[in-house]
């Protein structure tokens, strides 16, 4: 089973639904999936047979559903991110982006490649999705952030990427 989740954010993430269409018609994807959707428009998947939806999840049953994943494909979030290494799991984080209105800006791009030095996979595009569904990364063996403390370690990256300004 594949698990996609999208987080509860009052922000659509469609492009990651059309995308998944897309590896369901395709047959890319030929196994069960089931995805958290939060405020996402589910529609194109919804009625596939192999989809199974709910809009959200206590924690709890959502990480039982993430132990019995092969894979999980999950927005980059912190939190989730930080929860699914710390699990054990096999995933993948796909950054919303604010050029398609899933975010007020590109904070979870810069954390998916701030994260991407401990192992920590993350696409951009479909075709990189397509090649992590084929060969997905190993389960995450180590926790996130251990030390510095996850807050400490975006600090010191927003900090580099602000200026001052003098007046």
């Amino acid at each position: 089973m594949i698990t996609v989740t999208l987080g509860t954010i009052p922000y659509p993430f469609n492009r990651a639904i059309q995308w998944l269409r897309f590896l369901l018609d395709t047959k890319i994807i030929s196994e069960s999936v089931f995805v958290q959707y939060g405020v996402s428009d589910i529609s194109p998947v919804f009625d596939h047979d192999l989809v199974t939806a709910k809009p959200l999840l206590e924690s709890k049953e959502l990480m039982k559903i993430v132990d019995d994943s092969r894979l999980v494909i999950s927005h980059a979030g912190q939190g989730s991110t930080t929860a699914l290494a710390s699990r054990g799991a096999c995933f993948v984080i796909l950054p919303r982006l604010a050029k398609y209105s899933e975010h007020i800006d590109d904070h979870q791009l810069s954390f998916a490649r701030s994260v991407e030095q401990f192992g920590v996979v993350h696409c951009l595009t479909l075709k990189e999705l397509e090649q992590v569904i084929f060969k997905p990364p190993l389960p995450f063996q180590r926790k996130l952030f251990e030390e510095p403390k996850l807050a400490d370690h975006l600090s010191s990256i927003y900090s580099k990427r602000s200026t001052l300004i003098v007046m």
